[in-house]
C-alpha cells in the first residue's frame, strides 16, 4: 500500500511570512497532525537547532507554526535534540540550549519547553531492545523514548556520510545518545590518501578527539580514537581524507535506520514527519557555515512515513535538477542504503503517492 506524502511548493528566497502561510495550508489540507497525534498526549518535536554559524537549519518561525497546530489538537509538545559527539556548543546541554536560544528556539519564543538532556544524569538514556542485524539494543535519549508521540522536523539536504539527511537521519542519529552515535559511527574511521596529503595539519586542528597526528610530514589517523564525525574530511583542502566505503562504511546508514526504528518504538502510529527542502545544501546543519544551496528550493513535505517522505524528496530534487544530485555531490556514498534498509526492517515503504497541495 502506498504511503501518502503531501507537498506544497515554495520559491527560492520566498518571504518567510509567505512560507508560513503555505505551511499552515499544508497542515490543514493533509490533516496528518490531527489524525496521528492523540489529544492530551506528550509530543516530542525533534529538530536540529543548527550548529553555530550555520544558516541552513529550519527557521524558528516555521517551527512555531507546527507547534501551534499541535497545541490546537490539543496535545502537549516540547522541542528536543541530542548532544553531539564532536566538541562544540552542541556537545553539552548547557551550551546547546544557549545556542538554540540564540537561533530563535527559546522557551519564551516557542511557548513550549526546550529539553536537551545532560547525559551525565543516571536516567537520561533509555535502552531500547530491537534485535536487528547491527543494533541489538539502542541508546535513545529519554525525552524521545518516553514521549507518547513524535513529530520530526528536518532540513532536507546532502550529507557527507549518508549521501543525504532527512526524516530518517533526524530521528536515527538525532535521537541517539552520544554512546549511540558512537555505536553508529564505529565502522567508519577515515583514511589518509598519502599521495594527496600536503601535511598542512588542517585536519589536526579540527579533530575533536586528537585522533590525528603528523608522521614524516603526512597526516595519520588513529582509528581506535576516531569518533567518525568527519570534520577532518570537510577541512581537508586537498581531498586527501576519505572513507573506505567498500570496507563497511555503508553500515552507518543501516545502523542509522535501525536507530530510527528504536526511536519510533511504541509510537510508530503516532508520528508525523516534516521535511523542509529549502536551501538544500551539500552538507548537514552540523557544518558551521552557511553552505550555498545546491539546487532551487522545492518546498515542504509532510507524511506519517519517514521512508516515503525521504524518497519523495530525493525524487523531486533529482527531477528538478535533471540528475542524481546527491550521488554527484557524494559519489562514494550510496544514498539509497538508508531507505532500502529502513523499508526492510519495517519502518516504512518506498512506494508513495505524492499529493500536491
Amino acid at each position: 500500500m502506498k504511503s501518502k506524502v503531501y507537498f506544497i511548493a515554495t520559491e527560492t528566497a520566498e518571504e518567510i511570512e509567505s512560507v508560513e502561510n503555505k505551511l499552515k495550508i499544508l497542515i490543514k489540507q493533509s490533516q496528518l497532525l490531527a489524525k496521528k497525534i492523540p489529544r492530551n498526549e506528550v509530543v516530542a518535536v525533534k529538530l536540529h537547532f543548527g550548529e553555530e554559524k550555520n544558516t541552513g537549519f529550519v527557521k524558528p518561525q516555521y517551527v512555531k507554526v507546527i507547534l501551534a497546530a499541535i497545541n490546537s489538537i490539543p496535545a502537549k509538545p516540547f522541542l528536543t535534540d541530542s548532544n553531539t559527539l564532536y566538541k562544540g556548543k552542541r556537545s553539552n546541554s548547557k551550551e546547546h540550549l544557549q545556542l538554540a536560544k540564540e537561533h530563535g528556539f527559546s522557551q519564551d519564543l516557542m511557548k513550549v519547553a526546550v529539553r536537551i538532556v545532560d547525559e551525565a544524569e543516571s536516567d537520561a538514556i533509555v535502552e531500547v531492545d530491537i534485535n536487528e542485524e547491527f543494533i541489538k539494543t539502542a541508546q535513545i535519549i529519554k525525552p524521545i523514548a518516553q514521549a507518547d508521540a513524535l513529530v520530526g522536523i528536518a532540513h532536507f539536504k546532502g550529507h557527507l556520510m549518508t549521501g543525504f539527511g532527512g526524516a530518517l537521519k533526524n530521528i536515527g542519529m538525532g535521537a541517539a545518545s552520544r554512546r549511540g552515535k558512537m555505536q553508529q559511527h564505529a565502522s567508519v574511521s577515515p583514511i589518509i590518501l598519502k599521495e594527496k596529503c600536503s601535511g598542512c595539519a588542517d585536519c589536526i586542528v579540527v579533530c575533536p578527539v586528537t585522533a590525528i597526528s603528523l608522521k614524516k610530514g603526512k597526516a595519520t589517523i588513529r582509528g581506535e580514537k576516531c569518533i567518525g564525525c568527519a570534520r577532518c574530511i570537510n577541512a581537508c583542502g586537498n581531498s586527501s581524507i576519505d572513507i573506505p566505503w567498500e570496507q563497511g562504511a555503508k553500515e552507518i546508514s543501516q545502523k542509522m535506520a535501525e536507530y530510527a526504528k528504536a526511536a519510533l518504538m511504541n509510537k510508530k502510529s503516532k508520528c508525523v514527519f516534516f521535511n523542509f527542502a529549502i536551501k538544500i545544501t551539500k552538507e548537514c546543519d552540523c557544518i558551521a557555515c552557511g553552505d550555498p544551496a545546491e539546487c532551487p528550493d522545492l518546498g515542504i513535505f509532510v507524511s506519517s512515513d519517514p521512508v516515503a517522505i525521504d524518497k519523495a524528496c530525493v525524487d523531486l530534487v533529482n527531477k528538478k535538477v535533471g540528475r542524481d544530485l546527491f550521488r554527484e555531490l557524494h559519489p562514494k556514498r550510496d544514498w539509497s542504503v538508508q531507505l532500502l534498509h529502513a523499508e526492510k526492517i519495517g519502518i516504512g515503504t518506498l512506494d508513495y503517492e505524492l499529493i500536491k497541495v
